[in-house]
């Protein structure tokens, strides 16, 4: 099966120093695919490079002509300031497909009205988006990517500055879309999450350290050369968690002991 996006030997850099290092990555269709690495390991570069935002200093990028993606970026990047409804900013989807549009027809804005009550959130149509919480926000950016109908859905820390329901509620979306036939890729920090959800991981720091599925990902030497530090996987009735191992040291080493009669360096 031909790919959506391949990458051969990418190397890309803001200025002389590299992000990004002999990236070799196929995606193909139908797959759901997470991004998972360190701060700073260039996951936001990548999508950047596949949306085609960005171009390769080293190396080969093709995508297939016709895709049709949709892009959710992370929620830190959006001027919440701007005077729009939530409905208003899930039309602002069809852009691409239809140009601007001041007044969306009837059926446009009953397609994002349904879209709006799939994601659980129908009642929010006509709410300004700076008033909703960030779980209610990054569904309202998930549906403006839907309504473009996408083959292909990028998202970037899509349950960055949501609470734990709302972070299942949006990775159980994603898995729903993905088995109906949409290809899926996404960066995240949350590896217990991703591994719970995503069928194939791409463990990354500016080259692929390794990639397959979250069983084969998410090991200790795998995550600790990607993470620069120790990192402990549990696996407990077919589920696996993960934690960066704490440090040896107690409470009581960092902190010292009071000093009779006040505060030490005081009185």
């Amino acid at each position: 099966m031909k790919p959506l996006i391949e990458l051969q030997n990418v190397t890309f850099g803001y200025g002389a120093t590299p992000v990004l290092r002999q990236i070799d990555l196929h995606l193909h269709p139908g797959q759901f695919v997470a991004l998972v690495g360190p701060s700073g390991a260039g996951k936001t570069t990548l999508l950047k490079l596949m949306l085609g935002l960005l171009r390769p200093s080293v190396g080969s990028l093709t995508r297939q002509s016709t895709l049709r993606l949709a892009y959710v970026p992370q929620l830190e990047t959006v001027d919440w300031n701007f005077p729009v409804t939530a409905e208003q900013v899930v039309l602002m989807g069809l852009t691409q497909q239809s140009g601007w549009q001041p007044w969306p027809r009837r059926a446009e804005r009953q397609h994002a009205r349904d879209i709006l009550e799939q994601l659980g959130i129908g009642h929010l149509g006509q709410r300004h988006i700076r008033d909703l919480s960030g779980g209610q926000q990054q569904r309202i950016f998930l549906a403006r990517a839907l309504i473009a109908e996408p083959e292909l859905l990028v998202l970037d820390e899509p349950t960055t500055g949501v609470d734990m329901r709302s972070a299942e509620d949006i990775f159980h979306w994603l898995a729903h879309l993905n088995q109906a036939g949409m290809t899926i890729v996404l960066t995240t920090h949350d590896l217990n999450m991703a591994a719970a959800h995503a069928p194939w991981m791409v463990c990354l720091n500016q080259r692929i350290i390794a990639q397959g599925t979250p069983e084969a990902i998410l090991t200790e030497p795998i995550l600790s050369e990607a993470y620069q530090g120790e990192m402990m996987v549990i696996r407990q009735n077919g589920l696996v968690f993960v934690q960066q191992k704490p440090h040896p040291h107690t409470y009581k080493e960092l902190i010292p002991e009071p000093v009779a009669g006040g505060v030490p360096g005081h009185g």
